[in-house]
């Protein structure tokens, strides 16, 4: 009993030394690498702020294709394949199914991690995606397409452009 008293008396002594030794090594590092700490400091202050600024981006990137998505479809024809995709929201995202056709879906909700997933799939029907029956494969998740409103994206681009001028 009193050896192991004195044995956990010595393992927490040890921690504590260890401890302190991990400490004096991290102020030593801090005060001879003044910039190195900054530099970390600053690049820690910026990932923490990064999300809002790109909140932003998003809303205004919708605002955009929404002033130039018509109508509402039942379906578009789709070959099985699509040029790109940008998720513009947690229920909306934009599929190019070519290199100037483009189309708005909404999904119904929840579609989790559409605004975070690296890749989407789509499902279809006789190389058809139709609202209300077909979805956007999200991970392991599918998220049914409630709307499809085609975008002139053409025109967007070509606005885009005269703007810049």
């Amino acid at each position: 009993m009193l050896l192991e008293v004195a044995h956990t008396a010595a393992v927490a002594k040890v921690r504590r030394v260890r401890t302190l030794v991990y400490v004096w090594a991290a102020q030593r590092v801090a005060m001879s690498h003044p910039i190195s700490l900054t530099i970390v400091a600053l690049a820690v202050l910026l990932a923490a702020c990064s999300g809002v600024p790109q909140r932003v981006k998003d809303q205004t990137a919708l605002q955009q294709y929404l002033e130039y998505s018509g109508a509402p479809l039942d379906h578009f024809t789709y070959l099985g394949r699509y040029d790109d995709w940008r998720a513009l929201s947690s229920t909306q995202l934009v599929v190019w199914t070519s290199l100037n056709e483009a189309y708005l879906l909404t999904v119904r909700t929840p579609c989790i991690n559409l605004q975070f997933t690296q890749r989407v799939g789509l499902t279809s029907t006789a190389g058809t995606v139709s609202s209300g029956l077909d979805s956007v494969l999200v991970d392991r998740d599918r998220c049914q397409i409630t709307e499809i409103r085609p975008l002139d994206y053409k025109k967007m681009r070509s606005d885009l452009r005269k703007n810049k001028s």
